[in-house]
């Protein structure tokens, strides 16, 4: 099975040029964990992720208020915080290589580009439903198989 099979197309995306505030209210307002970074031409320059977020937000135990840390988000921007060089795959890998890459980057997505331009994203998410689905079907089948196995011996 290849990557475009199990990725998700429609993906939230920012710039560089935004501020962190934008990104928190994408991603809170999308439910999403991670956001690629892109330039004027789609291309991935970065990724930011919830984990970015919270490195950059100000410390609880500045006792500082949700107006404060409104302030603090505005100041900042995406290019700054973002996970640059992202690791990158492309539409027709296989979904082995997809969990290799997750597994050794100890990431929680991939970037799927084609041409150089973003045209997806595969989640440890997307890859952790697959496999559920994927021992769902190993165990209705094998129920049938036994079940057909208990046939043929009453059977007999």
């Amino acid at each position: 099975m290849t990557v475009k099979e199990l990725m998700q197309t429609s993906v939230a995306t920012v710039r560089g040029n935004e501020t962190l505030l934008v990104a928190e209210d994408l991603m809170k307002t999308g439910w999403v964990r991670h956001v690629p970074v892109i330039d004027a031409s789609a291309r991935v320059i970065g990724v930011l992720t919830q984990r970015d977020l919270l490195k950059a937000s100000m410390s609880p135990m500045a006792s500082a208020g949700p107006l404060d840390q409104q302030r603090w988000l505005e100041r900042l921007f995406v290019r700054d915080i973002m996970s640059k060089k992202p690791v990158t795959i492309g539409p027709e890998a296989d979904l082995a290589e997809a969990v290799d890459k997750l597994l050794a980057g100890k990431f929680g997505c991939l970037p799927v580009v084609e041409n150089g331009a973003l045209v997806g994203l595969i989640t440890e998410t997307d890859l952790l439903q697959h496999l559920r689905m994927l021992l769902q079907k190993r165990d209705r089948s094998s129920v049938s198989l036994r079940t057909k196995t208990k046939k043929q011996v009453l059977s007999k």
